[in-house]
């Protein structure tokens, strides 16, 4: 199996941070946030992972040289091209896989990709999604299951959220998704939670979480990370 990691964002709710230090390399704890999904890829059994890029494309690359591990192909996007966008003009990374991973890498978890992978082989839908319960849905892609898990309704940052259950950014797709994907090239970004998940309602699973889950998209949340995420990876054994 191999792994998109979404990491091309601006990072401007970040700022000053990301004016000198691109999104995915934020520090928490010292440790670049990239560096931590590339780590959970790795204990996951990902063979390989794609990581676009963008704003300060070259720290990106940087930090990549010098790692070793798992291979990290990087996908540089002069203009970018949204979420869904950039696994299409990417399939063919993908395509020789039944399954793979998209990780958007602003989100930091405790929740081991490893049991995405695992819920993922217990069915034959298009795609698995983690999802858990948010304090402020309307922010978020809102979810509705029925008794089984099956995703039956979703909705992109609803004025009006008819539930807590979100989107956290975590997918498993398999390569029957390929139809369901913007073409490239695509005249305006394409982005997985407006384009592409409404279109797979009835054809993916839900997984909710209780781990530690939080978009570090804000200053806010990004320093109150720092202490939260260690006393949480302690409690679970990270």
């Amino acid at each position: 199996m191999k792994a998109i990691i979404l990491a091309a964002g601006l990072g401007t709710r970040l700022r000053p941070i990301t004016s000198t230090i691109p999104k995915c390399l934020v520090p928490i704890n010292g440790v670049p946030l990239l560096e931590l999904w590339l780590r959970d890829c790795e204990l996951a059994g990902v063979e390989g992972v794609l990581v676009n890029t963008h704003h300060l494309a070259g720290r990106v690359e940087e930090f990549v040289a010098a790692r070793r591990g798992i291979p990290v192909t990087l996908a540089y996007e002069p203009a970018l091209l949204g979420s869904a966008g950039t696994i299409a003009a990417n399939w063919d990374f993908v395509d020789s896989a039944e399954s793979f991973l998209v990780v958007y890498a602003d989100n930091l978890t405790t929740f081991p990709l490893s049991e995405l992978v695992a819920f993922h082989a217990t069915h034959d839908r298009i795609a698995s999604m983690a999802l858990f319960r948010s304090p402020n849905p309307s922010a978020c892609g809102v979810v509705e299951m029925d008794h089984s898990g099956l995703v039956t309704g979703f909705w992109e940052k609803p004025a009006n959220p008819p539930g807590n259950l979100v989107n956290a950014g975590l997918y498993a797709f398999r390569r029957q998704v390929r139809p369901y994907l913007p073409e490239v090239p695509a005249g305006l970004p394409a982005d997985i939670g407006r384009s592409l998940m409404p279109a797979l309602v009835g054809r993916a699973m839900g997984l909710p979480i209780g781990d530690y889950f939080v978009d570090i998209g804000t200053l806010e949340n990004y320093y109150s990370a720092q202490v939260d995420y260690a006393a949480a990876s302690a409690d679970s054994g990270n």
